[in-house]
């Protein structure tokens, strides 16, 4: 590691050599990049990865002051990719220089890719409110470029988080929107039911049965098939059990499904569950409401 390190600190020193010293302006400006690129590969094989990033953004700056942006944006890349080792702050912000310079170019594909990564380190960090603005900017770009898959799968993971969020109304509004440009496309209107579940799942959190009610005869009439559909007869079921207040019958229509089709939205199930329970019961004590969901959990 020593070695890799001392090979990384001659590189560097070389480079800014370059950067001090008299040459025609382009050329000292490659030479450096070259040779930074070459510090922060020894850096790397190190595990320094602090010295790493900060070599790809000398990089950077060289290709800048030659105004190759795509060059510097690659770099900041590789910079953002070295701090993800050590630091989510610092790797999001040489992320964010990457994006900015892509949306310079023009190459939106590009920069809505790394606002997708963004949204996903955000995430990972639980820093949510930033997740959500990444993952937005980066449906707006793939939806730019006629990205429409793209652009649905990260407004899915905005209508997630905001769940997480309990902004249940924002989360309805976005899979009811995907649900209808589904429904639309041949090749997805197979996967309309499961988003069309995941909407009404959204409903039911904000404990409104008109709501859902409305929420179910909406999405009959923009997908006639949905009605006979094993999605639809589970919002039916668990609109059924929280108006009648029927835990059993809840947890039964949960389990009937889960029989048959594989759950693929159970954390907004269990997001309801959480407000179903504890609106239902009125629970007296922390403990008694874990172990209901607890419960639940080994229902499912």
């Amino acid at each position: 590691m020593a070695d890799f390190e001392a090979k990384g600190d001659d590189f560097e020193k070389k480079a800014e050599k370059k950067l001090t010293g008299w040459g025609l302006f382009g050329s000292k400006y490659d030479d450096a990049a070259d040779l930074f690129d070459k510090a922060a590969n020894q850096f790397k094989l190190a595990k320094n990865w602090s010295r790493a990033a900060n070599a790809y953004i000398r990089v950077a700056d060289c290709h800048l002051k030659l105004e190759s942006k795509h060059e510097a944006a690659s770099a900041y890349v590789e910079a953002a990719n070295s701090y993800k080792k050590i630091s989510t702050r610092d790797a999001a912000q040489a992320l964010n220089q990457a994006v900015n310079l892509y949306m310079e170019m023009g190459r939106l594909n590009m920069a809505a890719r790394y606002c997708k990564d963004l949204g996903e380190m955000y995430e990972q960090d639980q820093d949510l409110e930033k997740a959500i603005d990444f993952f937005e900017r980066a449906g707006d770009l793939f939806m730019t470029e006629e990205g429409t898959t793209s652009a649905n799968q990260c407004r899915q993971r905005v209508a997630q988080i905001a769940a997480q969020l309990e902004d249940y109304t924002k989360a309805t509004k976005l899979l009811e929107e995907i649900a209808k440009q589904q429904v639309n496309n041949n090749l997805l209107k197979y996967s309309a039911k499961g988003t069309l579940l995941n909407a009404g799942i959204c409903q039911l959190c904000r404990g409104d049965p008109i709501a859902i009610a409305n929420a179910l005869e909406r999405y009959q009439d923009l997908d006639p098939t949905f009605s006979g559909t094993r999605e639809y007869r589970l919002l039916a079921d668990l609109a059924t059990s929280m108006d009648e207040g029927d835990i059993p019958k809840f947890t039964e229509a949960i389990r009937e499904f889960d029989s048959m089709t594989r759950l693929v939205c159970f954390l907004l199930l269990l997001l309801f569950a959480f407000c179903f329970l504890f609106v239902l019961i009125g629970f007296s004590s922390l403990e008694l409401f874990i172990n209901s969901i607890m419960t639940f959990v080994a229902i499912l």
